[in-house]
């Protein structure tokens, strides 16, 4: 077979250095866009912040003079006091409790205490002589993350160094003077041990509170299944007195430990922000998440008088340092751009909440922008619109309809609206089945299958109708 050399001509896409940078800062999320354009100003000495020049624009754009950042999640304010409370540090250890005084009490205390601090702290005020402090201090180093002792005593016991000479007794007397301490729950072995001391921490002239202990204790797999009748047949009670205890155990804490949890808070700052302006919703980048940077003078003029050798490496930089920039206004714009699209396609939510959302997929925004789909799904990814009804990711205006007999459609965000308010507004006593609900949104002319209610209803965490059921 005789080779042939032929020419071929065909059209490739060439990633080049910029456009891979451009398609990279447009699906960070601002935090991640914070951490880059960190990494830059310490990497290249050709970039700088505005920040020490506020009337320079960033990246010569049109910024925003207002600002917002939000949080979405803000600790409880009592922590901010509690710091600021001088309170007992605890002196435990694997094997007793320091004696010495000076342990007793530490400086200010930067953060809540943690559950396991905060029971030492108690058994440290408590008038128990120190061995017996050793045992609850083992006992608490056992305890799991939501305050129960979920390793039996024996395996405890076994696991002691013998010349501690602590018996079973002596650990199963420790345990009742830990979960007697100021935070009933805590030490319990089950859920059922757990309710029950909270309830025995409650006045004993407590209405209902007699027949509630009686139900954690032997029949709190029927309270969880709603098996009313069964109950009142077995308690020989009446509604009145059922309906009673139920109320004093569904306010009980079955993690007591979860009170404790250190959680640090979550800060999103929003991208754009959704303000009504004479009557039109209108939406406009947020300048707090928009880093102000600028090429450095200085530098950029020294690289200019150096000869062509030494400066081919700082040329580099400062050509680097260019694109981020423009790579960086134009990632905003794109956001401005899409952002002020999915506002206007979704007034009616803006006007009435959940119940207004329309149905909206990604290819409506690319065709009326002139973008690829892929474009419109990084930069609904992770970023986020301050409007007034609260902050919400850009992928939440975007959702599949259901045909509505009119010949129109409904987004599935108003049908989980509508459905929630349904279920809101029902008895109770006679609560509304998957099928039921199905047949009153057909009323309203929305044609959703059973199925399809009970996949919205578990997407609410809603529970089912027979665990909704009630007196």
């Amino acid at each position: 077979m005789k080779a042939v050399l032929q020419l071929k001509q065909s059209q490739q896409l060439t990633l080049t250095p910029q456009l891979q940078q451009a398609i990279k800062l447009l699906q960070l999320s601002t935090l991640e866009i914070n951490q880059e354009t960190s990494r830059l100003l310490d990497e290249n000495p050709f970039l700088e912040r505005e920040d020490d020049d506020p009337a320079q624009p960033y990246a010569h754009g049109d910024a925003p003079a207002s600002s917002a950042a939000t949080e979405t999640k803000t600790s409880e304010d009592n922590e901010t006091q509690a710091a600021e409370t001088d309170w007992a540090e605890p002196t435990f250890t694997a094997s007793g409790i320091s004696d010495d005084e000076d342990d007793g009490y530490s400086e200010v205390a930067a953060d809540r205490p943690n559950m396991r601090e905060h029971l030492i702290w108690q058994v440290n005020l408590s008038q128990l002589d120190h061995r017996d402090k050793t045992m609850i201090g083992l006992l608490i180093d056992a305890l799991d993350e939501n305050g129960y002792l979920s390793q039996p005593l024996e395996e405890i016991v076994e696991l002691l160094p013998e010349e501690l000479e602590i018996s079973l007794d002596d650990l199963e007397t420790a345990l009742v003077q830990l979960q007697y301490l100021d935070e009933p729950g805590i030490g319990a072995r089950n859920l059922s041990e757990c309710l029950a001391l909270q309830i025995k921490a409650q006045p004993e002239e407590m209405p209902g509170r007699d027949l509630a202990l009686s139900i954690v204790t032997s029949h709190l797999e029927l309270l969880g299944n709603r098996d009313f009748v069964k109950l009142k047949k077995l308690l020989h009670c009446d509604d009145a007195s059922l309906r009673n205890a139920q109320e004093i155990i569904v306010h009980l804490q079955p993690k007591p430990g979860a009170a404790f949890e250190q959680r640090a808070a979550d800060y999103v700052i929003p991208d754009v922000l959704v303000a009504r302006v004479g009557g039109i919703w209108k939406a406009r980048l947020n300048p707090e998440a928009m880093p102000r940077l600028r090429v450095n003078q200085i530098y950029a003029n020294i690289m200019q008088r150096r000869d062509e050798q030494s400066s081919e490496q700082m040329a580099g930089q400062l050509q680097e340092a260019r694109w981020f920039i423009k790579n960086l206004q134009q990632r905003f714009d794109t956001i401005l751009r899409v952002s002020q699209a999915i506002v206007e396609r979704q007034r009616q939510f803006f006007e009435h909440g959940d119940i207004g959302m329309r149905p909206l997929v990604l290819r409506e925004i690319a065709d009326q922008l002139e973008l690829h789909e892929s474009t419109i799904s990084r930069v609904t990814t992770q970023k986020f619109m301050l409007t007034p009804r609260g902050i919400y990711e850009l992928k939440y205006f975007f959702g599949s309809g259901v045909a509505t007999e009119a010949g129109g459609a409904c987004s599935s965000t108003a049908i989980r609206a509508i459905l929630k308010q349904l279920i809101g507004e029902e008895d109770p006593k006679t609560p509304l089945t998957d099928s039921r609900i199905s047949e009153i949104l057909a009323q309203q002319g929305i044609l959703v299958a059973r199925r399809t209610v009970a996949k919205y209803r578990e997407l609410l965490n809603i529970l089912p109708v027979n665990l909704r059921k009630s007196l």
